[in-house]
Parts: C-alpha cells; structure tokens; sequence
C-alpha cells in the first residue's frame, strides 16, 4: 500500500516538477495573463481555448489582438465576419465569433467593461458573477480567479480531471465541484497554480487519455490505475 507520506500533493508537485517545465507558450492562459493583467482579456483567451489545444487558442487570440483589438467595446462593435477570420485558427469560429460578442456586450452592459472586481469580492461572489456571464462555465471564472487574482480556487480542465481520477485522488463519478474541492484539500493552497499546470502538462505528455504512459510515468508507484491495467507497464 502506498505510503501516504508519499501520497501527498506536495509530493506529487515534486515529481512532476521533475521532468515537467511549466512554458508560457504551452498554455493559453498563462501567456494571456502575463502579457496583461486584464481580465476580460484572459477571460477571452480562456473561452478560445474551449474545445481546442492551447496552441490554437494563442494563435487565435494573438491574431485577434492584433487586428480588431480584444476589449471589450472592440469585440462588440467589430464586424463580425472580421472578428470570424481573427479567431479562426481556435476553429469552431462562426459559433465563437458571435459568443465573443455575446459576451463583450454582457460585460459592457453588466460592469461597464470592467472586471476588476474579481480581485475585491468575496471568492464566491466573484466566481457567482462569473459563472453568470454567457459562455463562462465554472473552469474559466476558476481560470480567472486563480491566474490573475490568485485566489484559492482549482480549475478542472480535461487533464486534471483524468490524472486525478486516475491517481484515486477523486472517485472516477466525481463531479466539477466536489473534484475542485478534493484538490483544494489534497494540494498546499499556495500551490494550486503549479499543481494546475503541472497536471495538465502530465495528462498531456505521459498520462494520456487513449494511450498513457504508465512504464515511464514518474507517479507510477503511486498510482492505482498500471496496476489495475498491468498490461500499460509493458508497453513503450
């Protein structure tokens, strides 16, 4: 049985930190946040990624910055079939465009553009108001909340929802909710940023969804799932 000294989010961040490095270009939102501490435009940088890869996601919301300009009253007054061709590689650009507009005109109308309040409200009523905006879901008001805030919150994105099931960190049936809540506990609260990424960068590289790499995952011995697939430890 897996020591739980061993089995503890700080040293689960060890390992991975060991072999993983944490790249600005690998991921969407961490280049949009520390390009500019603007949160509606890491907010629309998240809502790119959605249903993308991160490096599809930056291309687009660079092609966007640079060509229409991504505040909110740029997005709302911009013609759409030029806001289209901006965020065309995120792909699923006609649907985007006019959720894009959908939502700057929502900010615009609700808070006068501005979003700076998830830095003074109280977690839950920021994440509320968040949540609240069309084509904000939980994982990107958390987004939000975590990158620019630094607030105590854990995003749970497609990898960390895998690798943390996998890991029997959070029952395989376990809700957005109570797998937030059950890393918030499981990792140091001053590490939830590196733990987010780091785990995203494993799901990516080694703890994949169709192909894992158990034999060369550095969590192997601390990990439920090669033992239930022993048939992964063999493979190279």
């Amino acid at each position: 049985m897996v020591q739980s000294r061993k089995r503890s989010g700080g040293e689960i961040i060890r390992r991975l930190s060991s072999y993983l490095t944490i790249e600005r270009k690998e991921f969407v939102a961490l280049d949009a946040a520390r390009r500019a501490r603007d949160p509606f435009k890491l907010l629309i940088a998240t809502v790119l990624s959605q249903n993308t890869s991160d490096v599809n996601a930056i291309r687009a919301y660079r092609r966007l910055s640079g060509s229409i300009g991504s505040s909110p009253d740029k997005i709302a007054n911009a013609p759409l079939r030029d806001l289209k061709k901006a965020i065309k590689p995120a792909g699923l650009f006609n649907v985007r465009a006019r959720g894009l507009k959908e939502l700057s005109h929502a900010v615009l109308r609700n808070y006068m553009g501005d979003l700076s309040w998830i830095y003074t409200l109280p977690l839950c009523e920021a994440r509320k108001r968040m949540i609240e905006l069309p084509h904000v879901g939980p994982k990107t008001a958390d987004v939000l909340l975590l990158f620019l805030a630094r607030r105590r919150t854990f995003p749970i994105d497609t990898h960390v929802n895998r690798v943390s099931k996998r890991l029997g960190i959070v029952g395989e049936r376990a809700s957005y909710e109570d797998t937030r809540e059950r890393l918030m506990e499981f990792f140091p609260a001053t590490k939830y940023l590196e733990a987010h990424l780091l785990l995203i960068g494993h799901g990516r590289r080694t703890c994949k969804a169709r192909k894992p790499l158990c034999a060369i995952c550095v969590l192997r011995d601390l990990c439920p799932f090669p033992r239930e697939h022993p048939e992964l430890l063999m493979a190279k």
